[in-house]
């Protein structure tokens, strides 16, 4: 049997990183393994079909809106796979949790989300929790819409969404904490460019999920293989030089707040089913 993984957290997160954890996932189940990438979504867009129900896909990794939405179905295709990444840093307090930094050009005179107001922001796509809802809940939660800005695009991912504003084609985005590192760390000359001027969360790290109809003592055994990574030993040099920590436990507890807050954001503004 082949486990069939699927990965809608790319490019920002690069990857050469699933590519390890599927890797560490083989070694331990000693199963064929593959890994397909879908770039342009951050999972599965609400109301359209998704490879777990065609039953193309046993493990996914996607942002929290689609899980959320994928768990309201019906009939699941989906549940928690109760592991999740850890990535160094400081404020997550080793936590399964990370951050939405919103950046501006580093000469951009603006200090904080008010003086974005009749500005231009990009924001990666309508599935992202970080790069997307983030900015929704902070317009909700200031009793506004999105004519805050003077104009919204969607640029399809975080990476591009950087460059917009390192190149001055818009004024500001919202980056997932763990991509903004990834990005910075490689290519150090960004930091001249970019200036982070309000953090938002903690949110739920991404979660890893599993096809419903999967069967139980493989789900167990996915769980275990995870939880394995840095448990004992520090996380391989091929995670660990993405920021990885270790896997952590999870349960749908830790996404509740968030299916609680993406619910009060789109009744506010209208949105949604």
């Amino acid at each position: 049997m082949e486990l069939r993984f699927v990965s809608y957290l790319s490019p920002g997160i690069p990857r050469a990183f699933f590519e390890a954890v599927v890797e560490q996932v083989r070694q331990a189940l000693g199963q064929k393994v593959s890994l397909s990438v879908e770039s342009r979504v951050s999972g599965p867009m609400r109301g359209t079909e998704d490879p777990f129900s065609k039953g193309e896909a046993d493990v996914g990794f996607m942002c929290a809106p689609a899980f959320l939405w994928l768990r309201a179905l019906e009939d699941p295709p989906v549940e928690l796979l109760p592991a999740a990444p850890v990535f160094r840093d400081g404020r997550a307090s080793g936590q399964p949790i990370y951050f939405s930094e919103l950046v501006v050009h580093s000469d951009s005179p603006a200090r904080s989300f008010l003086e974005l107001r009749d500005r231009t922001c990009a924001y990666n796509d309508p599935c992202s929790l970080s790069g997307y809802y983030s900015l929704l809940q902070k317009l909700s939660e200031m009793g506004e819409d999105g004519g805050f800005f003077r104009r919204m695009y969607c640029s399809e991912s975080h990476l591009n969404s950087m460059e917009m504003v390192a190149r001055g084609e818009v004024d500001a985005a919202a980056i997932d904490s763990n991509v903004l590192g990834i990005k910075l760390r490689s290519v150090p000359e960004l930091r001249g460019r970019l200036r982070v001027i309000e953090t938002w969360g903690p949110f739920p790290i991404q979660p890893v999920v599993v096809r419903s109809d999967l069967h139980p003592r493989l789900k167990d055994s996915l769980r275990a293989a995870l939880l394995a990574i840095g448990e004992d030993a520090p996380a391989p040099p091929a995670l660990a030089g993405f920021g990885l920590q270790r896997f952590a436990p999870v349960t749908y507890e830790h996404y509740a707040s968030e299916k609680d807050a993406l619910r009060r954001c789109e009744r506010a503004l209208g949105i949604g089913p």
